[in-house]
């Protein structure tokens, strides 16, 4: 009989549903360039078929999308455009490795470097670079591992988190540029054993892609989310990949359809290997 009435009572309970990421559409990309793959960050405009991405080698890269039914269906690239240093030169070397993008409310170009870590802003793609001051931290960010995810909110303010924490239970640091001065007041927890590669702001909430190589099995993804108030509240983790079915999944851009449906557009780092893919993979989110 208590069985019976349990079963009842939870036949009888609402479910509620909870937000998560659907696969809507999944794109290998080629190009004829030497300089094409090593993607680490997109942008991807108010009308759904624009879109800009950065390589780490120094490279901007426009695009658009065909769309049926709101699916991608194919991409066309532009030519590659060097990010320029502040003397207007092509990036070399040590200062190449960008990583994070994002687009300011006036239309200029913020980008993230890790090994040199720094962040760039551009008025246009083919402007040169001016420095936005350093965090202390940014000289201590471990190798390979620095700024790695930048998003902007609408108000212009930037946020910039590094691949790694330093330990394994420690949060990641969201380092918060405001009114020409930086604050550490906002963490993302971190969960072993993923690390941060990507972030956008949409609506007030942070959005985060996360990555981890699970050896031969190949690259997990998971996209978490957060609500942005004095501290980052409301997580909900979006979606978490199967070992090996996307590539190595690294920059991501949220944003709103002309539905209404929230869209994450995520691109993956080749690191210019014959054995790895570059991908476009977008999701929409079911509420």
């Amino acid at each position: 009989m208590i069985f019976r009435i349990l079963a009842l009572f939870l036949l009888a309970s609402p479910v509620i549903a909870q937000p998560e990421f659907i696969r809507d559409s999944v794109q290998s990309l080629r190009g004829e360039s030497d300089g094409f793959g090593g993607f680490s960050g997109i942008h991807v405009y108010e009308n759904g078929l624009d879109f800009t991405v950065i390589t780490d080698r120094g490279n901007l890269l426009n695009g658009v999308f065909t769309r049926a039914d709101g699916r991608i269906t194919s991409i066309e690239f532009a030519a590659l455009i060097p990010i320029l240093d502040t003397k207007g030169r092509p990036l070399d070397s040590f200062n190449t490795d960008a990583e994070g993008l994002a687009i300011a409310p006036d239309g200029s170009l913020l980008i993230s470097f890790e090994s040199n870590n720094r962040i760039m802003r551009h008025a246009t793609q083919t402007s040169p670079a001016e420095f936005l001051p350093k965090h202390p931290d940014f000289n201590r960010l471990q190798t390979n591992s620095g700024l790695e995810a930048l998003a902007i909110d609408a108000s212009g303010t930037v946020y910039a988190l590094p691949e790694r924490s330093g330990e394994l239970d420690r949060p990641f640091p969201v380092y918060r540029f405001k009114n020409n001065t930086w604050d550490t007041d906002l963490q993302v927890p971190r969960q072993p054993p993923f690390l941060v590669v990507g972030a956008d702001i949409l609506d007030g909430k942070l959005y985060i892609l996360e990555r981890h190589l699970a050896g031969l099995a190949g690259f997990l993804t998971r996209i978490r989310r957060f609500t942005i108030e004095d501290g980052l509240v409301d997580e909900q983790v979006l979606f978490t990949s199967k070992s090996g079915q996307f590539d190595n999944l690294e920059g991501i851009s949220v944003w709103r359809d002309p539905l209404g449906q929230i869209r994450a557009t995520v691109i993956s780092d080749d690191n210019f290997n014959f054995f790895q893919r570059s991908q476009i993979v977008e999701f929409v989110l079911h509420d």
